[in-house]
């Protein structure tokens, strides 16, 4: 679990369940962790012309943590995902893991099984 640097429309956005975290990833950079592409929409309670839903957001991480992820996802294949997003007390956080991609053929077989569960549907 790590915590995030939000905005206070950010966080009331969040809170209001208007947050998105398909196609995000967490990289490294500079002793930092930032979590990329996290969508989270405008509250509409506020006048904010310029706000950017997918910023970069910085992740509040002990040193230790970020250069375990550094190492993690510089080894070939493998990235930093978000899982889920949640609320301690009052504090938002934002639970990760190290994933590793599939590999071509681990692909092929996916691909095939969700057609043949599709036309199974489809037969039904």
């Amino acid at each position: 679990m790590a915590g995030l640097i939000l905005t206070g429309a950010e966080a009331k956005a969040i809170r209001a369940g208007m947050v998105n975290l398909k196609g995000s990833y967490v990289s490294t950079r500079n002793n930092q962790a930032c979590i990329e592409n996290m969508n989270i929409a405008a509250y509409q309670r506020t006048n904010q012309p310029d706000y950017e839903e997918t910023r970069s957001r910085k992740l509040l991480l002990q040193a230790k943590e970020i250069e375990e992820l550094t190492l993690a996802s510089e080894k070939n294949g493998q990235t930093i995902v978000p899982l889920a997003i949640g609320f301690e007390g009052r504090f938002i956080k934002i639970e990760i893991a190290i994933a590793r991609g599939k590999k071509v053929y681990d692909k092929r077989e996916s691909i095939k099984k969700r057609e043949l569960d599709r036309s199974m549907k489809n037969f039904k």
